[in-house]
């Protein structure tokens, strides 16, 4: 049914031997929509992925994809999806538009072969074969494939690894536009600015479980926003405190430089600045900072690196 999630795992298992690599995880991706899945390596994130795909067997829990079961219900599934995977899936000696234009004839209402190659810049390497091609040109092949059938669901592998600024921004817009046309994408980055402007809804995925969930604003809100200034040292904090909105504060480490926090980003600034030319303070260089996804995510699973 249309009302289903594109996307709906509870409590997931998957085991290699005797590691866990998916411990009971939970995952809802709606239809229409783009849900980044984040996590460090090894987190379980990508294991979790190719279980929605069929390329993995679950071991325990429910994996629900467009209403269907992608273990027992496979040759059903797959015309329905897209599936982006990071390397692979393209024989070596086949020439790059040769394959997308191959991939569209398979499928039964297909996107114009030329004009996607066209609009990921695929044409100028169009007769290159695929094992000639850059990193770059491997992605947006890989990307091309995956979308060229009009997918209702499609799943993205770090979509713009390795890309250029143009082909990413490139990548971007696409996706956008799959998001516009009703078709659910989950990707996985490890690119958080990505996620924070692609993404309706973003989990957080570590040992195995989502261990936060929810729209990007909504991870990202409730966290003070910093102001960092200079000016002469000892000013009155206590005078300064009393101008600022209510819940927020400013501290000097060290001696003539300023770290002011609180909520309310604008009305943060123009207390800041309202207060410093009411005590003939020159502020020099101010800076502003407001809690990032990629705050949040270090904040849930460390900022030591991991072997």
């Amino acid at each position: 049914m249309r009302s289903e999630p594109a996307v709906a795992v509870t409590g997931l298992v998957k085991r290699y031997g005797d590691t866990t690599a998916v411990d009971g995880l939970d995952l809802t991706a709606e239809r229409g929509a783009v849900t980044a899945v984040l996590g460090p390596n090894g987190a379980g994130k990508t294991t979790t992925v190719e279980t929605c795909e069929g390329f993995r067997t679950a071991d325990g829990g429910d994996v629900r994809v467009l209403g269907l079961d992608p273990a027992r219900d496979g040759a059903a599934l797959r015309p329905r999806i897209g599936v982006m995977l990071q390397s692979g899936g393209v024989y070596p000696t086949v020439r790059a538009m040769e394959m997308l234009r191959h991939t569209a004839r398979l499928h039964a209402h297909p996107l114009d072969p030329e004009e996607l190659g066209e609009r990921l810049g695929l044409h100028s390497c169009g007769r290159t074969p695929y094992r000639r091609l850059s990193g770059g040109q491997q992605q947006r092949l890989a990307l091309a494939l995956a979308v060229v059938g009009r997918p209702e669901l499609v799943f993205l592998d770090e979509p713009t690894a390795g890309l250029d600024p143009q082909a990413r921004h490139a990548t971007w817009e696409l996706i956008r536009a799959l998001r516009a046309a009703g078709v659910a994408v989950v990707l996985t980055t490890h690119l958080m600015d990505e996620a924070e402007e692609l993404a309706d809804h973003v989990a957080v995925v570590d040992v195995g479980r989502v261990i936060a969930a929810g729209s990007p604003a909504a991870l990202c809100g409730g966290h003070d926003d910093v102001l960092r200034f200079e000016g002469r040292p000892g000013l009155d904090l206590a005078s300064l405190d009393a101008a600022l909105p209510p819940g927020a504060r400013a501290e000097e480490s060290p001696a003539g430089h300023y770290c002011v926090t609180g909520a309310g980003g604008p009305a943060l600034l123009a207390a800041v600045t309202a207060w410093c030319a009411a005590h003939d303070v020159l502020a020099d260089r101010i800076t502003t900072r407001r809690h990032s996804l990629e705050d949040v995510f270090l904040d849930l699973t460390g900022r030591k690196l991991r072997p």
